[in-house]
Formats: structure tokens, sequence, C-alpha cells
């Protein structure tokens, strides 16, 4: 009995394991399907999306392609309308040429007869431009005045003289009398006379007398004067253009100038503001100074003013020009200013005029 009960329990104990090991492959082959199918189904989801993206693509390439054929369309219908209003212009021209013919064979003239008259208008045209052009090289080496330099040299400044309306602004503030602080207050507590005969100021006229001897004859100009204050160099001409041809006036002008002497700070804001007093705006601007303005409008609150300053009046005033008209700065430098040949150079590059600090013996 023993023996039997034993291998009884041996067969249940084999019997349960084989059960459990047949679950386990069970389990084991469902989990073997499980993650096939899970690859499976994420390659076909990746297929898919990849798919999805190429359509997506290709709606958009399409979109585009139509918006082009849309533009196209436009274009084409722009030039079919553009060819209709030439073939109509065309044909007006055309019915307007066989007008004119039929006129000329109505009023019996011969087409030697139209070219002989219109040859003829062509030689008077021709014989104009031949004396104009004699005319021009004949004027192109007289002044109004005559300006001879130490030497009789011939100056080359690379400035541009012409112009149908030019000013000449000579700077006339106490400034002008020397290069050097110190020199500018002594000769400001010397006797008019002395003043007058200062080599800076000298100079600066000289510089007047060449630009105005330089002018062209048949152009017309005028001298304006600033310190605080702008003013014609010559009474009763304000607002004004004189001409060039006037020798007279260009002598009382440089006589003019000699019986000033140079006195008080610079406006330029009120020197350029004085140049809409002319009935037409001037197309060639000379600017004869020696630095940056000291005063704006009007005269500062205090008795000194920085170099700061002086820029920032320098740029407000360059806004009263007229614009598009060249500024050609002639600076005869003062000591203590070191900006205003770099802001008078930049004028000039601005306003496509010129810039020159002439040497002491110049002109």
């Amino acid at each position: 009995m023993a023996r039997r009960h034993r291998q009884s329990s041996t067969f249940n104990l084999s019997f349960l394991d084989i059960m459990s090991c047949g679950f386990g492959a069970v389990v084991l082959v469902f989990l073997i399907i499980d993650h096939s199918l899970e690859i499976e189904l994420q390659t076909v989801n990746a297929e898919v999306l990849s798919e999805v993206d190429l359509l997506e693509e290709d709606i958009r390439e399409g979109q585009e392609g139509l918006v082009r054929l849309r533009n196209a369309l436009d274009e084409a219908d722009l030039e079919i309308v553009e060819a209709d209003g030439l073939a109509r212009r065309i044909t007006e021209e055309l019915g307007e040429y066989e007008a004119l013919i039929a006129s000329i064979e109505e009023s019996g003239v011969s087409d030697s007869e139209v070219v002989a008259k219109l040859q003829a208008e062509i030689n008077q045209l021709e014989e104009k431009i031949r004396l104009l052009e004699e005319a021009a090289e004949a004027e192109a080496g007289r002044s109004a005045r005559e300006f001879v330099g130490e030497g009789n040299r011939q100056y080359l400044t690379g400035l541009n003289l012409g112009g149908q309306r030019i000013v000449i602004m000579v700077d006339t503030s106490a400034s002008m009398l020397a290069n050097q602080l110190v020199n500018v207050i002594r000769l400001r507590n010397m006797d008019a006379e002395l003043q007058k005969q200062a080599g800076k100021w000298t100079r600066t006229l000289n510089t007047v007398d060449w630009l105005t001897a330089q002018l062209p004859v048949n152009a017309q100009f005028q001298v304006v004067t600033f310190g605080t204050e702008a003013r014609p160099a010559l009474e009763d001409t304000e607002g004004q253009w004189l001409e060039v041809a006037d020798t007279p006036k260009l002598e009382a002008i440089s006589t003019a100038l000699r019986a000033q002497v140079p006195a008080g700070g610079t406006s330029l804001h009120n020197a350029f503001a004085a140049l809409a007093a002319f009935p037409e705006p001037p197309d060639n601007i000379f600017l004869l100074t020696d630095g940056l303005p000291t005063q704006g409008e009007r005269a500062p609150r205090g008795s000194r003013i920085s170099g700061e300053e002086r820029l920032k009046l320098f740029r407000e005033a360059i806004r009263q020009l007229p614009a598009g008209v060249p500024v050609n700065t002639i600076l005869f430098p003062m000591e203590g200013d070191p900006m205003a040949a770099s802001e008078f150079w930049q004028l000039a590059r601005a306003s496509k005029g010129s810039f020159l600090s002439p040497s002491t013996d110049w002109p």
C-alpha cells in the first residue's frame, strides 16, 4: 500500500510539472506573438506616417503650382491688355500718318520739296549750334574782373565755380582776425585800421576777390556777410541777385568788405536762414569761415560755450540750408576747434560740394 501511495504521489507531481511547463510555454508563445504584433504595428504606423508626409508634400507642391498658374494667368491677362492698348495706339498713329500723307498729296507738294525744306531747317539749327559753341569758347577765358596772385600763378583748387545763382558767404566774426585766440584778443583791442589789415582777414578778402573773378560771366551772384546776423555785403541789395557781368558792383562789394572790421560771434543758423530771402534759391554756395558757430539763432546765456555745444549748433544750422545745393567750404582754421575740419568736410560730401583749407599764401 505504501508503495502504491508513493507511486500515485509521484504521478501527481509529474502531472503538475507537465501542466506548469505547458502553461509557461503557452504564456511564452503569447508574449512572442504579442511582441511580434507590436513590432509589426510600429512598422505599419511608420510606413503610414511616411505616406502621409509624402501626400502632404504633394499637396503643398500642388498648392504652390496652383498659385504660380494663377500668377501666370494674371500676367498673361496683363500682357493681353497691354498688347490691345499698343495695337490701338499703333492703329491710331497709322491713321494719323495716312491722313498726313493724304494732306501732303492734296497740297501738291512733292517729296523732294519736303525733304529740301527739312534739310534747310537742319542747316539753320546746325549753324546756331556752331555759333553757340564759338561763343562758349570765347567766353571760357573771360572774367568779369581780374585777380592776379603773386607771380601770376594759376590756381588749381578743385572748387566747382559753376552755377546760375551763386552766393558767397563771408564770416565777419572777431575770430577772422587771427588763427590764435590770444592774437584775436590782442588785435580786437587795437585800432580799427590795424584790424582791417590783419593777415587772416586780408587773406579772406583776397579769396572773395579771387572767387568773384572766376565766376561765369552770364551768372548771378550775391555776397552775404555774417557774424551774429547776416546781411548783404553791399547795402540795399538784400534778397537780390546781382549780375556777375556788372563789374562796378563787383568792385563796390570788394570796397565794402575792406571797410568792415571783424567783430562779435558766429551764427551759421542766421547765415543759412538768410538764404530764404532770395526769390530763387542759390544753386551753388561758397562758405568762407574759420570754425564751428558760437551761437544759434540767439546769443547763448553764458559767456562760454563748449566744443560739444558748438558741434550741436553746427548740426542744427545746416538744417536751414536749401536741399540739394552744394556747399563749398573754404576753412581758415582756428586753434582750439579740432572738429571743424571734419564737420565741414562731411557737409561737403553730403551736399556734393567741396572742402578747402588753404595755405597762408593762398590766393
